[in-house]
């Protein structure tokens, strides 16, 4: 019998019970000089000159914006050259030797909370854009332009579920550091002159509720935040299911939320939204998780932006024994890119990268047996959609409303016949713009 899956198998347990690794003085760090959504740059520094943690060195050009570059360590500028970017691309990046001193730039000093309490909505909006701050969830989206929105906010809602398999960062990150969370959220009620914020997770996650539950209660009395548990289905961590199961609210395709009253942000773009604010400081750090059954030591790690994974993977004791062939995957295994290579850079916005051993599936023919269609989280055929790639038939693939498509990966994950079924959709995408 054919019925809806939202269910996948997960292994966070490999790594969530785990203390976080600090991993904070690499030798060398390469920073992204462009990415997905900036495609062009100018440097301001040159090899061989000296900088600071935090310090400007270039700007990212995008279609409607300008993203500032910051340096992530102390020490000496390098070469250009080119490293796997977490769209699993080749980009440029700039490599920069840590001198081990972490001198931070002047411009960063921390704000008095007196003076936090007097910021504007315009005021944090000015900051978050100088700090270059993006959704860390792996959006990339520019939060100065989200924070800025006109239309009037009356909840915020902080997105902790974290429902791809593998991936605990999050988790480790509200465990061990609830009040920047809770401060980062604040920060962003003032700025959206919000009444109410929410931070969801899954109910599964009871240490998250008991330790989110009590520091609201004991440090932070005076603000109007709850914690909410939404169900363990995937993908309950796409924004529109958030926003059903937390608020009770149906976000329709092509409408912003805003339009509803009401806003998302990551948990980690939260806790950069604190940093920025208190400390005046770009996303130089982030959480991260390495994982996956080819390494001996999954675990996640606190990291400079910049840092190599291959450097992660010695950290973790390497590959283990008798692995001949690996599948490298940024991201989640749901929604992640794979690379062809280790050689990547962990960039703001890659949350993870998961090293499996390579498995071969032999791709069967469709017997149409409707588990894509039945499973898919926004209604469309996905099926039916592959086979208009198939024939080229971008009338087809339009009118069954591909462009819907949130890339969950469930199709592939619930198909019998091991067909990759999200990359057609991907592609009718692409095709019809």
């Amino acid at each position: 019998m054919i019925k809806k899956s939202r269910k996948v198998r997960d292994y966070k347990a490999l790594t969530k019970a785990l203390p976080t690794l600090r991993y904070l003085d690499p030798e060398y760090v390469y920073i992204h000089l462009y990415n997905a959504r900036a495609k062009t740059y100018d440097l301001f520094v040159k090899e061989g000159d000296y900088v600071k943690v935090g310090e400007k060195i270039g700007v990212r050009h995008g279609g409607f914006f300008e993203q500032p570059i910051h340096s992530t360590v102390s020490g000496y500028v390098g070469k250009i050259m080119k490293k796997f970017h977490r769209t699993g691309r080749k980009v440029d990046v700039i490599e920069i030797r840590n001198d081990f001193k972490d001198l931070y730039h002047e411009s960063i000093t921390d704000r008095p909370d007196y003076v936090i309490e007097q910021l504007s909505q315009d005021d944090m909006v000015e900051i978050i854009k100088d700090k270059a701050l993006v959704g860390l969830g792996g959006s990339g989206f520019p939060s100065y332009i989200k924070l800025g929105t006109k239309d009037p906010i009356h909840t915020v809602v902080i997105n902790a579920v974290e429902c791809e398999p593998y991936l605990s960062s999050d988790y480790r990150l509200i465990l061990e550091h609830p009040n920047r969370v809770v401060t980062g959220l604040k920060y962003i009620m003032q700025a959206l002159n919000a009444e109410k914020g929410i931070i969801a997770i899954k109910s599964e996650k009871d240490p998250l509720y008991e330790i989110l539950t009590q520091v609201l209660k004991v440090r932070f009395p005076e603000l109007n935040i709850e914690v909410a548990k939404l169900g363990n289905h995937y993908p309950q961590g796409w924004e529109i299911e958030v926003f059903k199961y937390a608020l009770g609210i149906e976000i329709p395709h092509g409408v912003l939320p805003t339009k509803f009253g009401v806003i998302g942000f990551n948990v980690s773009t939260c806790v950069g939204i604190f940093d920025a604010i208190k400390h005046n400081l770009p996303v130089i750090k982030r959480h991260f998780t390495l994982t996956g059954d080819a390494i001996n030591f999954p675990q996640n790690i606190r990291l400079r932006v910049g840092t190599s994974v291959r450097d992660l993977i010695k950290l973790s004791d390497g590959f283990k024994e008798g692995v001949k062939e690996v599948n490298v995957i940024m991201g989640g295994p749901m929604m992640g890119v794979s690379a062809t290579s280790d050689d990547i850079i962990v960039s703001k916005t890659t949350t993870s990268v998961i090293i499996l051993e390579n498995t071969e599936y032999v791709e069967e023919p469709c017997v149409r047996c409707g588990s894509c269609v039945y499973s898919c989280p926004v209604s469309i055929e996905p099926v039916q959609i592959m086979n208009a790639v198939k024939r080229g038939d971008k009338d087809v693939m339009r009118g069954l409303e591909a462009y819907k498509c949130i890339e969950c990966g469930l199709c592939a994950y619930v198909c019998t016949s091991k067909i990759h079924v999200t990359d057609y959709v991907r592609k009718a995408k692409k095709l019809i713009g």
